[in-house]
This record gives C-alpha cells, sequence and structure tokens, in this order.
C-alpha cells in the first residue's frame, strides 16, 4: 500500500480501536498505525516511529481530546506501566471490547457463527484479585526499581501500590526495596553478569499467607539470613521464602533451581471446597474468585455422569480434574511437567480423591498410549497454555471419538484455530463462555462446549 505517512510525522487522529497489545489503533488516509497507548474515543497527538507495508507504529504524545470511557486510574503507576493497559477503561467498556474481540476471532479465524459466544462474566471487585506475580528488579535513573515493565520496553515502571495484586504483595515488595538499599545489593545486570536480584515472585493463598521467591542471576545471595529475617519479623504471614537461580539471558522469569531458604515446600489454596498444594513453580489460577465461576461452568459443559471416563489434557496440578472427579466414574490428568504431575497426586490425596489418575508426558504421546491400553474415553477437557493444542492432539481426540469436549483457553485467536481444526471433523462447536479473569488488562478466558454431531 502506497503511503505518505513516514517515519517522524507527527499526526493527529482518533482512536478506532485497541490492538492485541492494549495501545490505540488510528488511521491516516486509510492507513493503520498502531500505538502504544489510547483507548477508542481519544483525540490523540503522536509521532511515526516505524513504517511498514500495510501498517505503521506510533508513539502517543498527547491526549488532545479524552474518550467518553476514559476514567482516572486509582493505580499510580498507570501511565507508565505496561500491566494494565486498561486501567482507564471503563469496566463496563473493558467488558464490551473483551467480548467483542473474541467474536471477532471466532468469525475471522474460526469461520465461526459469533452468535455461539455469551455475554462475558465479569468481577464484581475488579482490583485485588492477582494471588501470584513475578515482578522484575532493575535500575531507573540511578535507583533501585520494582515494578512491571513500561509498554512496549524493558524499562521499569517503579510501582509502590499495584492494585491488581494484593496488599501484603505490595508491602512485601517495598520492604525488599528498602533491604536492596540498605545492604547495598544491586540488580541483576544481564550484560555484564554483575548484581544479584532479578525478580520477586510472591503467591498468597485466601487466607492472605504468602510465599516469596527471590530471583536471582548467580547462585550467591548476599545476606540472605538478614533477609529472612526482616520478612519474617515484618510479616508473620509469610509461610516460605524460595531462592530461584537463573542466569539466563531469555524472557523466562524463573530457572530450573529452586532453593527453600525458610518455612513450608509448599502453599495451599482453595477453589470450592477443594484444597490445592502449589509449588513454587506450579501453574494456578491467578483470580481465585473467578477460577470457581470457569471451573463450575467447565461442570455444567461437561454434563457429568457417574459412569463416565474423563481425559483432563495440560491438567498441571489436578485443579479442574479433581473438581469435576466426584462426579465421573474415573478422570486421567495428563501434564508433561513432572513437578505439577507430583502436586496433582498430591492434592488427589489432600482431598481424599481416588477415581483418579495422573500421567506425566506430553498429551499427544500419553492420548495413544491411553486407547491401545484399551481405554474409552467418554469426555474430554482440555486447558492448553496459550500456544493452544498441538494439531497432534487435536487430531488424537478426534480419533478417540469421545462424546463431548471442553475447551479453556486465554487465548482467542489460538483457541479460534483450534476450533475450526474440530469443526472440520464430526464435531460441533455448541457454546463459548467468556469469563473477565484478568481485569485492567487486554486478557479473556473462554470456556466452550464442543459436541459430537
Amino acid at each position: 500500500m502506497d503511503t505518505s505517512v513516514k517515519i517522524g510525522d507527527i499526526l493527529e487522529g482518533e482512536v478506532i480501536d485497541i490492538n492485541y497489545e492494549g495501545g490505540g489503533v488510528v488511521k491516516k488516509d486509510n492507513f493503520t498505525i498502531f500505538l502504544d497507548k489510547g483507548l477508542i474515543g481519544d483525540i490523540v497527538k503522536y509521532r511515526v516511529v516505524k513504517v511498514k507495508k500495510t501498517y505503521g507504529i506510533g508513539k502517543l504524545l498527547d491526549i488532545i481530546k479524552p474518550s467518553d470511557h476514559r476514567i482516572p486510574s486509582i493505580c499510580n503507576t498507570s501511565e507508565e506501566c505496561g500491566g494494565c493497559p486498561f486501567q482507564f477503561f471503563k469496566y463496563t467498556n473493558q467488558l464490551k471490547w473483551k467480548e467483542e474481540k473474541v467474536k471477532k476471532d471466532i468469525e475471522k479465524i474460526g469461520r465461526l457463527d459469533a452468535n455461539i459466544v455469551k455475554h462475558i462474566i465479569g468481577m464484581e471487585e475488579p482490583y485485588r484479585y492477582r494471588n501470584n506475580v513475578q515482578i522484575p528488579v532493575g535500575f531507573k535513573d540511578g535507583e533501585i526499581a520494582i515494578g512491571f515493565y513500561e509498554s512496549g520496553s524493558y524499562n521499569i515502571a517503579n510501582m509502590s501500590n499495584c492494585v491488581i495484586q494484593t496488599e501484603i504483595s505490595n508491602e512485601i515488595i517495598k520492604t525488599i526495596k528498602n533491604f536492596m538499599k540498605e545492604y547495598n545489593l544491586k540488580p541483576y545486570d544481564r550484560k555484564n553478569k554483575t548484581g544479584n536480584i532479578r525478580h520477586i515472585g510472591i503467591r498468597t493463598n485466601e487466607n492472605n499467607k504468602a510465599m516469596v521467591i527471590i530471583v536471582t542471576g548467580s547462585r550467591n545471595l548476599p545476606y540472605s539470613k538478614e533477609l529472612i529475617r526482616i520478612l519474617t519479623e515484618n510479616f508473620k504471614d509469610i509461610i516460605s521464602i524460595y531462592q530461584n537461580i537463573n542466569s539466563g539471558n531469555g524472557p523466562v522469569v524463573y530457572g530450573k533451581k529452586f532453593k527453600k531458604l525458610y518455612g513450608e515446600d509448599k502453599i495451599v489454596d482453595c477453589i470450592g471446597d477443594l484444597k490445592f498444594s502449589i509449588s513454587p513453580n506450579s501453574f494456578f489460577q491467578v483470580n481465585r474468585v473467578q477460577t470457581k465461576i470457569l471451573y463450575d461452568k467447565v461442570k455444567e459443559y461437561m454434563d457429568l455422569k457417574s459412569e463416565d471416563i474423563i481425559f483432563d489434557l495440560y491438567c498441571g496440578i489436578g485443579t479442574i480434574s479433581l473438581y469435576m472427579a466426584r462426579q465421573a466414574k474415573k478422570v486421567y490428568g495428563v501434564e508433561i511437567v513432572e513437578e505439577a504431575i507430583k502436586d496433582a497426586r498430591e492434592n488427589a490425596h489432600l482431598n481424599n480423591i481416588e477415581n483418579v489418575e495422573f500421567i506425566c508426558g506430553s498429551s499427544e504421546k500419553i492420548l495413544p498410549e491411553l486407547k491401545e491400553k484399551g481405554i474409552k474415553v467418554d469426555k474430554i477437557v482440555v486447558d492448553p497454555p496459550r500456544k493452544g493444542c498441538e494439531k497432534q492432539v487435536l487430531d488424537t481426540i478426534i480419533e478417540m471419538n469421545p462424546e463431548r469436549i471442553v475447551y479453556v483457553s486465554c487465548n482467542p485467536s489460538t483457541l479460534a484455530r483450534d476450533l475450526k481444526h474440530l469443526s472440520e471433523s464430526v464435531y460441533k462447536v455448541k457454546e463459548i463462555q467468556l469469563l473477565d479473569m484478568f481485569p485492567g488488562s487486554i486478557h479473556t478466558e473462554c470456556v466452550v462446549r464442543i459436541e459430537r454431531a
């Protein structure tokens, strides 16, 4: 596309949409430009920083006239922080945008009727919901900074009171920052391999008990005994402290090595009347309130019967498996992460549930093995990572011919791709329920009911 837009141009326009990273979308002579910020309805001034054949990239300079959907943020780092780009967006409008985004993906990528998408279930109180965070540590203006990255960069937005995480998490972070200053501990520098602390991880449970994880760039954590003393004296609800060692240069937060410095091995949290023992690096949904709604919807869509044999793929620490087990004959949970499978087996024991079997391995490998053993599956639930299901997994599911599939997804785009593949076989996508698991962010969660035609 020929365009008159050039790098360095300073332009004005109205934000007409939001891109998949939470920034605004504007048009200049029918040429699309993606901004780093902006809400639908904002009249903005921006600088063009990159021009491609079919689109451009722009940096917001000023909001000339704010959108009617814009509200004051209660977070004091919202202007810089890229963690929650919707903090300025009226909550009802957040929900509307998320719903429309899923419908577009379902129609354009999945080639399905968007009418199967049900209205999103939001939260009554869309703050303080996050029970697990990993927060970068670095320098900003020569001072120690702890906070999420600024939008589109690795610069840290120095945080004092994050409104999506628990209050105890914020206070722990402040205490660690003060400790680093007092003992002259430096953030880790990936380039020079100097310094110590690179991330802080905090898990909290429904009783506000906390697990703290200090991620270091090397095995050395100076003054660790003093850190333990300061944290445990200030916070009686800290039940464990770990050091994680990560000397890599990639985006992965946690390295493979966890070293317990203090307290209990795991933290226990609840969903409904079930207890779950969680290791430092195990996956557990970050929004406890919405997770119960999510899992109740999974059970509803599964239409569980006492004679059902269920497969739970990408089962993690067994949360969905155990949530279904009491209404089924047998549940097989499959997960490639060995530590998660150990947690899942412990969680079955913790809840006195005996009709579950957890198997460590990839779904594409384990599914055919179960089939060869003559195990006939009635219903399958999948909850894959953001990249979605491997094609081989979907093909094996189709071959195993369960009467019903429930698909849980945090990525509407890969979900729509996988639903298209399933719907081209003997399966029909019947209904998609959306849940706002991540208020303030661009993300949403989907639960899908799929039935054999």
